[in-house]
Parts: structure tokens; C-alpha cells; sequence
């Protein structure tokens, strides 16, 4: 490797940290960062707090800091903070700053991503979904006028925000990237890398380190390196680290060596199987860059959960969603519970850090068998749409051009010509998934997954089309970013164009307007009935039975056993469904999407479980009613809360190597 000597640390002077200022800074001389004074290297771990309830910030920041980590890296999601244009939330579970206060008492230093792109296996890469509505033709990423305007008032908000907390104004936030692995959009646009480098500096000053991260290859670094801003990499297990650093040494000849995300794990994709990382690997690879003094953030140390429809997906030869779960591999599993690579990675950190290991090792928390839960069928989703939000127009309009960020659409039109029997429905450039009913009845799928974008129907002059889409997920990665969902072309029938459309809007958010009517629902049911909770499964008669293909929507009520007080963490088992949403006291715990897997089970933290009163959960089932579900009393109609999570049950074969590393 081409490079100055690094200047053995047990040579270096030491200054008394009483004398030194508070600073924080890169040592060019010495090939190292310089934290009081004193030469300084760490040893960090992503955990993203918008993936995980608040009450659990401190634990898994503890567990982090037990494991021998001295610091925290995490992104920060514009589009969580500000999912309406000029209205920001920095509340509850989106309290960064709180956040960061918890990292600092638990003596953790932070490394701030702010973006504003972020990847993160996120809807959009982080970005916001308004953006596209308010112009269409906006270049994200890039130096559009319109574009930046928008992230700099974005910006002032945040930054203004964060300033105390910097390490040069007594806050533990150390580092701050300056946009996110930007030589993988090959957009190299520097004029825009520029801005954003302006932007961030005129909040941090020298109260921080600016850096980007790129993959380790000059083709990459090329066109995410910024001036002025410290240019560090990324790499895996497996990876010969004497190359990648040296790539980095192209870019940076001197300063200290950093690998911004080293990956103890990888991120699953729906209808591939649960990708793992071979913890031998990992530590013999990690244990290269101690000898190089590197410093490293592991990509991620504890994963959390995209919660209701923040999950996002990736395009290569296809279409690619990611599941509700970003449980990762990683050292701490989705629960925050300790594994066996948290324990080699404990180890190796420790020493390389010259620490004294923790006295306190975390154990697995005690997690929540709640058994079997009997479901009951509502109705079905057609009857919501009296109450969703509807919009009329000669053509289908994307959810964007309806400014509506996730959920559902249901187009409906009605056909005035009459076709071949059966005819050719083609519904070119649909986002994502499509489900298609004649008067109700299921005549097929359509996916983008799939590449089905036509299907034969049976229809006659004067039936009722519909079509309800889903958006899966926006592309978060590569230069597909802008990801438009909906109906995206006019659909034909043999050729001849449907015109006047209907579309309601079903966004299905945390406690949204879908959820009051079905709550609505379920209270008259149980007043008419008059009846104890477990007595109603037995006797109402709610409306008309499920049919197998319809959107069918299920609920239940249960209390909390006494010995499980608080309300322990558990996994809504979906063994048996097909593809849908569950909630639980209004709060949407995601995608479920078992019959392709990998994914079964979805995290329920205790902290949504009401403790002292009855919980309901909703399921609503898209593709396939189970058939317990079908008989007269629903009597095999259920699901279970378990104590384990299943991430690796996937029925389809995986071109992909399962081990990754």
C-alpha cells in the first residue's frame, strides 16, 4: 500500500485532555482523526431511529455500547420528517433530537447522514413523494433549481435543529456526510455535490468532519468525491482490503483510513430467500482493517422494521421490492436481541479499541407467546369506498398526480364497447401491482415483478372494471429513482382505449381514514351484539361470507395475559395467508407476504400493545382468502402471536447466493 508510515499511537504524544479544546478534526500529517487533542479512531454501528418505536431507542443504543462500539451512525429520512410539503414532524418516533441526547448519555458519539438522499432500502431513497407531484420532470440528485430550492429549505429546518448538538459546540455528532454514495448514480454532477457541500458547512463550520462514502473503485469515487469533503469507502466481508483502501488513497493520499459501511449483513428481497453473512468472514475481514488502523461503521448493527409502507426496492433486471422486515443479519436481530456475531464482533472491538469489556453482556429479551387469535370476517374492501377520498378524470392518473405518497388506488370504469370474449386487457407501465375484478369477480393480476401487464377478461357492454393497484415500494437505489406509481398508461381492451375513470384513493396509513371506518365497523357490530369479545366470533353475522380472490378484511380482539405486563415484544405468524396488511390498534405493522416469502412473521413490539385494555387487530387479506376463513363460523380463520420470528421461509428458488459474503 502506497502510503506514509502510520505513526505508531503508543509513540504519539499524549496531550491531558484537561488542557486540549473540544475538537474534532483529520490529522493529515499522521494519517488519523484527532478528538481532543488526542489521536482517535472508532468503531461505529448504524441503527436508524425512524425504523424502531422510541421507547426502544436507549436499549438498543446500550446493547450498542456493550458491544464495544463508540459510536452511532445513523441517516435521517426527509421523507418521515416532512411528508407533507412545508409541514415537518420531529415528534415521538421522529424525535432526532432526542435521539441523539440518548447517544450521548450512553456515552456514544454520533456520525450524522443527512442526505438528503439516503438509499437505506427506503421508499424513494429517503427522498419525499411530493416532490414528483410538484413537477414531474424535477431531476433528482442534481443541481435543478427546483430541487435544491426544496433542500435548502429543508435543510434550514433540520440543521437549525441540530446545531447545538455538533462536537465542537459539546454535542456528540462528530462526523456529517454530504449526500449519500453518490458515484453509484453516475450523475456526476459536481456543481450539485458543491451546493450541498456549501449548505452543510454553513451549519456544521469546523464543529464536525464533512465526508462522503463511496464502493471502493475509482469509477465510483470519481464521481462522489467533493472537495474539500474527506472521501471514505465502502466494502464487505471477503473484500481484499489492502485494494480497497487503496483505492480510497487515490482520492485521499493522506488521512486516516475509513470503511463508512461494512456489512455484517445483507438486505432480502420478496420471493428470494434470507440473505445471511458468515460471521468468520466478517471478523477476519474486520481484523484486516484494525491492522490498517482503519476506522469502521458497520452497515447495519441493528436493522428495526420498515413499518407500514416505508419499505423500498431496487431495479436491476427487474422490479424488486424489499419486505417490511430490515432485520439485516445483523449483530442485533429486528427485537434488538443479542446474536453470536454480536458477541465476535464484541470481542474483536474491544481489543482493537484498547477497552475494558462491559460488565453487562445483553441476553435475548423474554418475548411474547400470545397464542392463537380467531379472526372474524368484516367485509369486503369494496365497502370502504364510500368513505376514501374519490377523484374523476377522462384517464387514469398516477398516484402522484393525485399526491397521494403510499397504500392503494382503486380505478373503476366502466366498458361501453363490446370486445372479443374473452379480450386482451393490457395495462402497460403499471406501478406496482395491479388487481383486476369484472363486476367484482377476479379476472387476474397484473405485476411489474412479473412483467404481466395483460391479462384475458371476460366483460360485456356496460360491466364495471376495476383495478386496484398497490405501490410497493419506490425505487431507492440506481438511476430508476424517479418511480411513478398507478395506472401509468391508458389501459385497452382489444386495442380500444377505457376512458372515464373513477379513483379512490386508499392510503391506508397509521390510524387513516380507512381504519376509522373499519373501526367504525366493528363497534357497531359489537353493540348490536351486546356480547363478550370471545362470544362474538361464535355469533355475529357479519354481512356476507369471504370469497377466496376478494379483498377481504378480518379482525380480532384480545387482552394481554396478566404475567405480561408490560406487554412483551411478539411475531404475528402469517403462516397460511397470502399477501396483504395487518394493524394492530391502528398502527400499520406493514406488508405480510408469505406465499413468496421470505418473510412470515412481522415484529409487533409490546410497546403497541395496550396493557390494560383490549386490542384489536385488522387484517386485510388482497390475493387469497385462507380457506379456514370460508366456512360459516370462521372457526379455522386465524393467526398467532408467537415468540419467534421466521425471515427465511421462502417457497421460490434464489439466483442469488444465500450466503452473500
Amino acid at each position: 500500500m502506497t502510503r506514509p508510515s502510520f505513526v505508531l499511537l503508543g509513540l504519539l504524544p499524549v496531550l491531558s485532555l484537561a488542557l486540549a479544546s473540544r475538537e474534532f478534526y483529520i490529522d493529515y500529517d499522521n494519517n488519523q482523526f484527532v478528538k481532543d487533542g488526542a489521536p482517535f479512531k472508532y468503531v461505529s454501528g448504524s441503527f436508524h431511529y425512524f425504523r424502531t418505536p422510541s421507547v426502544y431507542w436507549r436499549d438498543r443504543l446500550r446493547k450498542m455500547k456493550q458491544g464495544g462500539l463508540n459510536a452511532v451512525s445513523t441517516y435521517v429520512e426527509w421523507r418521515s420528517h416532512e411528508k407533507v410539503s412545508g409541514q415537518y414532524d420531529f415528534s415521538g418516533d421522529l424525535d432526532l433530537e432526542n435521539f441523539i441526547k440518548i447517544a450521548q448519555e450512553e456515552e456514544l458519539l454520533v456520525i450524522l447522514r443527512p442526505g438528503p438522499y439516503i438509499c437505506a432500502e427506503r421508499e424513494l431513497g429517503g427522498l419525499p413523494s411530493w416532490l414528483l407531484n410538484v413537477n414531474p420532470e424535477m431531476q433528482l440528485r442534481t443541481r435543478d433549481p427546483e430541487y435544491m430550492g426544496f433542500v435548502r429549505r429543508w435543510f434550514q429546518v433540520l440543521f437549525t435543529r441540530l446545531e447545538p448538538y455538533f462536537y465542537g459546540k459539546d454535542g456528540p455528532i462528530i462526523m456529517v456526510q454530504v449526500e449519500n454514495e453518490y458515484g453509484s448514480y453516475f450523475a456526476c454532477d459536481s456543481e450539485y455535490l458543491n451546493q450541498l457541500r456549501d449548505i452543510i458547512k454553513s451549519h456544521v463550520g469546523d464543529s464536525a468532519v464533512l465526508f462522503t462514502t463511496d464502493g471502493s473503485a475509482a469509477s465510483l469515487l470519481k464521481c462522489g468525491k467533493i472537495d474539500d469533503v474527506y472521501a471514505t469507502v465502502d466494502f464487505g466481508p471477503g473484500t481484499n482490503v489492502e485494494l480497497a483502501f487503496n483505492e480510497m488513497i487515490k482520492f485521499e493520499p493522506r488521512g486516516p483510513l475509513v470503511n463508512s459501511e461494512f456489512y455484517p449483513g445483507w438486505l432480502d428481497h420478496w420471493g428470494e430467500e434470507h440473505s445471511t453473512v458468515n460471521t468468520v468472514n466478517i471478523i477476519q475481514t474486520l481484523e484486516w482493517m484494525f491492522k490498517y488502523n482503519a476506522s469502521v461503521n458497520f452497515y447495519v448493527y441493528y436493522g428495526g422494521t420498515n413499518f407500514g409502507f416505508t419499505s423500498g426496492a431496487n431495479y436491476n433486471d427487474h422490479y424488486a421490492p424489499q419486505p417490511t422486515s430490515y432485520d439485516y443479519d445483523a449483530p442485533l436481530t429486528e427485537a434488538g436481541d443479542p446474536t453470536p456475531k454480536y458477541m465476535a464482533i464484541r470481542a474483536a472491538a474491544n481489543s482493537y479499541l484498547q477497552q475494558v469489556p462491559s460488565k453487562e453482556v445483553p441476553v435475548a429479551s423474554r418475548k411474547g407467546y400470545y397464542g392463537r387469535m380467531n379472526l372474524k370476517f368484516l367485509s369486503s374492501i369494496f365497502d370502504l369506498i364510500p368513505t376514501a377520498p374519490q377523484v374523476n378524470s377522462d384517464y387514469p392518473l398516477s398516484f402522484e398526480e393525485l399526491n397521494q405518497d403510499e397504500g392503494f388506488v382503486l380505478y373503476k370504469t366502466v366498458i361501453t364497447k363490446c370486445h372479443n370474449d374473452p379480450a386482451l386487457l393490457v395495462a402497460k407501465n403499471i406501478g406496482d401491482r395491479g388487481y383486476v375484478f369484472v363486476n367484482k369477480e377476479r379476472a387476474g393480476v397484473l405485476s411489474r415483478i412479473n412483467f404481466i401487464d395483460s391479462l384475458p377478461v371476460s366483460a360485456n357492454t356496460g360491466d364495471e372494471l376495476e383495478i386496484l393497484v398497490e405501490n410497493q415500494g419506490r425505487i431507492n437505489y440506481g438511476r430508476k429513482l424517479k418511480d411513478f406509481k398507478g395506472l401509468l398508461s391508458n389501459v385497452t381492451i382489444d386495442n380500444n382505449e377505457l376512458k372515464y375513470w373513477k379513483m379512490i384513493q386508499l392510503p391506508f396509513g397509521h390510524n387513516g381514514t380507512e381504519l376509522r371506518a373499519i373501526n367504525k365497523k366493528i363497534s357497531s357490530l359489537k353493540a348490536e351484539t351486546q356480547l363478550p369479545i370471545e362470544m362474538i366470533y361464535e355469533s355475529v353475522k357479519s354481512g356476507l361470507e369471504p370469497t377466496a380472490s376478494t379483498p377481504s378484511i378480518f379482525w380480532a380482539e384480545f387482552r394481554i395475559p396478566n404475567n405480561s405486563h408490560p406487554p412483551l415484544d411478539t411475531f404475528l405468524d402469517m403462516k397460511g395467508w397470502s399477501k396483504g396488511i395487518a394493524f394492530i390498534n391502528g398502527f400499520n405493522l406493514g406488508r405480510y407476504w408469505p406465499r413468496v416469502g421470505p418473510q412470515r412473521t412481522l415484529y409487533l413490539p409490546g410497546s403497541l400493545l395496550n396493557a390494560n385494555s383490549v386490542n384489536r387487530l385488522v387484517i386485510i387479506e388482497f390475493d387469497r382468502v385462507p380457506r379456514g376463513c370460508m366456512s360459516s363460523k370462521h372457526r379455522d380463520c386465524a393467526v398467532v402471536l408467537s415468540d419467534t420470528a421466521v425471515l427465511d421461509d421462502s417457497c421460490l428458488s434464489n439466483e442469488r447466493v444465500k450466503n452473500r459474503f
